[in-house]
């Protein structure tokens, strides 16, 4: 079976991680291409990865067998409108772009568009990643297949039965990033306080997180078992525990969250 041609609209950040990751599974440099509007940005790719490059989105769909939307949901309307309606027969959309729908892509695009969307975070740029997928009605299981294994190539993807879950995906995996971030801020601060020089409480906090994470991965308890098994009796991490739930701890992270998703359910009705 011959690889397919995998094209990028947008070179930033997010198809550099992808491009860097399929590479290290073994994809070949000659069936990646990338096209941007910096002509910098693209001769940057050129230098790392050796791809092909261009400016000119309509060259690089022509010749996609898999076509990735890696621009700013601002844009995504303008992007698919100025692509040709003569792409290449069969050709997958992939769209990591935040708040926009498959029925809007549909439409930009043409009626019967393969299209899947997902929703990455940002761990994906050191390989960490997990995205949720959806795909649309005309996605191939061939299709479905080629685009987790994208995905994978930057961490771990999951499938979603409803479009409408992408919102939740957002709330959990696609902002989570920076809850733990702030979490990890307030710890540096607190631990300041509590006379540590902050150089040491910053270390100290990151590689708790990063250790605490790794536990719950490879664990074959839940995260509440662990969570008890550090508690003793009446001990330190139990009154800690117990004033993180006094003071509305679990509401606030769930207040914030369904904020996230209803934010991000306005971005697509104000995006479509």
């Amino acid at each position: 079976m011959t690889a397919p041609v995998i094209g990028f609209i947008g070179a930033g950040n997010m198809a550099t991680s992808l491009i860097g990751g399929m590479l290290q599974k073994n994809v070949k440099p000659a069936n990646l291409i990338a096209s941007d509007t910096k002509a910098e940005q693209c001769a940057a790719l050129e230098r790392q990865f050796h791809i092909r490059t261009t400016t000119d989105n309509a060259v690089l769909a022509a010749e996609c067998d898999i076509l990735l939307l890696a621009v700013k949901p601002q844009v995504m309307q303008d992007v698919c409108r100025a692509l040709p309606r003569s792409r290449k027969p069969g050709q997958l959309i992939i769209s990591i772009a935040a708040g926009i729908t498959c029925s809007s892509l549909e439409n930009w695009l043409g009626a019967g568009t393969a299209i899947v969307r997902c929703m990455p975070n940002t761990p994906s740029l050191r390989g960490q990643g997990v995205s949720g997928l959806y795909a649309n009605a005309a996605v191939s299981d061939e299709q479905r297949e080629q685009a987790e294994g994208i995905l994978n190539a930057v961490g771990i993807s999951v499938w979603l039965d409803e479009e409408k879950l992408i919102d939740a995906v957002t709330a959990v995996s696609g902002s989570g990033p920076a809850y733990f971030f702030y979490l990890m801020e307030a710890m540096i601060d607190a631990g300041e306080k509590l006379g540590l020089p902050r150089d040491t409480a910053e270390r100290l906090a990151l590689f708790t997180g990063l250790g605490a994470a790794d536990m719950a991965v490879h664990s074959d308890v839940d995260v509440a078992e662990l969570r008890r098994r550090v508690c003793s009796p009446n001990g330190t991490t139990e009154r800690a525990i117990e004033t993180f739930r006094s003071q509305g701890l679990p509401k606030m992270v769930d207040d914030a969250m369904q904020a996230c998703a209803d934010r991000a359910a306005e971005m697509s009705r104000e995006l479509a």
